[in-house]
């Protein structure tokens, strides 16, 4: 008797695209760089043809036709009748006049300080953390901080607007807000816009903040924006905040770290003051979603200890800590979840 035959045979396609995943990276920093996206959008649901948009960037159609064809196949356009147009998702992100471009962040993911933590990877595995020294780029005064802060930007015009109107800002109340690791100051900013009685005080290395009052400055909200620079380990708060922001920040740190950073939060808060924690948020089985649960990559290889902490994990940093109450919010359609955490 014959064996049965599999349902679906083996394939190597899986691990081919992995082990060749940075011709797909490629691909797309040529696009930005050529501002191939928004050269599409621009032709609205019509589309347009390779030979139309290489006349219009000044590229050989050749050049332009593969590189459309293969982000096509990469899920980045759709081609009918030899016409190109921008999925729902390249048309908010990859098109330059969306006010959601994300297209600045390629220039600090692909540089070479990034890199490098992925280069080392497996002596970060075998280590437990990062490989790499923590000279040079990884000290707070240097320019590359500054550098991700301006490309992060854009990425977090989104669940900063949600945050703000989850909390209540546009009720108008006058808030004390304390914003830890600020970076663009935009989770901040976009508070005090939405709400005319909100002080926000942000916390950050020194060349950080200058580009946070920078963006405050445009956004009309400069008087009302404060900065406490240096660590978020050592400034000191002070007290009667209603509000403190930490977006971004605990997964650099293990839980000792953040418990000791939690701590000193609650006390820089009234009875009853809240803090709104933003994080990739992997489900209990640390395998899904996609992206939350891949982000625990990103902190051993770039990281001595951080890690993407579970809702379960995060909730007891903040009872450990002394919060009363934490509850967690997907924000979608953002790959991120707000945790709201009571005094």
């Amino acid at each position: 008797m014959s064996a049965p035959v599999p349902s679906q045979q083996p394939s190597p396609v899986r691990f081919f695209n992995a082990a060749f995943a940075y011709r797909s990276s490629a691909a797309i920093k040529a696009a930005v760089e050529l501002d191939l996206f928004t050269a599409i959008g621009e032709e609205g649901e019509s589309g347009t043809t390779s030979a139309e948009i290489a006349a219009r960037l000044g590229a050989a159609e050749r050049g332009i036709r593969i590189l459309c064809d293969f982000l096509t196949v990469d899920g980045f356009l759709t081609k009918t009748n030899a016409r190109y147009i921008l999925t729902q998702d390249s048309a908010v992100f990859l098109d330059r006049r969306s006010p959601a471009y994300m297209g600045s962040i390629l220039g600090f993911l692909h540089s070479s300080h990034v890199r490098a933590h992925y280069e080392t990877l497996t002596d970060a595995v075998r280590k437990g953390g990062t490989a790499v020294s923590a000279d040079g780029v990884l000290e707070p005064h240097h320019p590359a901080w500054v550098d991700f802060a301006r490309a992060m930007a854009p990425m977090m015009a989104l669940p900063a607007v949600r945050i703000a109107e989850i909390l209540g800002a546009a009720n108008g109340e006058p808030w004390k807000v304390l914003d830890i690791a600020a970076g663009h100051g935009t989770f901040g900013i976009t508070i005090a816009r939405q709400n005319p009685q909100a002080e926000i005080f942000a916390v950050d290395w020194p060349n950080v903040l200058a580009l946070a009052q920078e963006n405050a400055r445009a956004a009309g909200v400069d008087g009302r924006y404060r900065t406490l620079p240096g660590s978020a380990f050592d400034v000191d708060f002070g007290a009667t905040f209603d509000v403190a922001l930490l977006t971004n920040f605990l997964h650099h740190f293990d839980v000792a770290s953040c418990e000791t950073l939690l701590r000193k939060i609650h006390s820089a808060l009234k009875p009853g003051g809240r803090v709104a924690t933003l994080e990739f948020v992997p489900n209990d089985d640390r395998v899904t979603p996609q992206l939350p649960a891949q982000f625990s990559l990103t902190m051993l290889a770039s990281t001595p200890a951080g890690d993407a902490y579970t809702f379960a994990e995060y909730d007891r940093m903040f009872r450990a800590a002394g919060f009363a109450s934490s509850e967690i919010q997907p924000l979608p359609p953002t790959p991120q979840s707000l945790i709201l955490s009571r005094k």
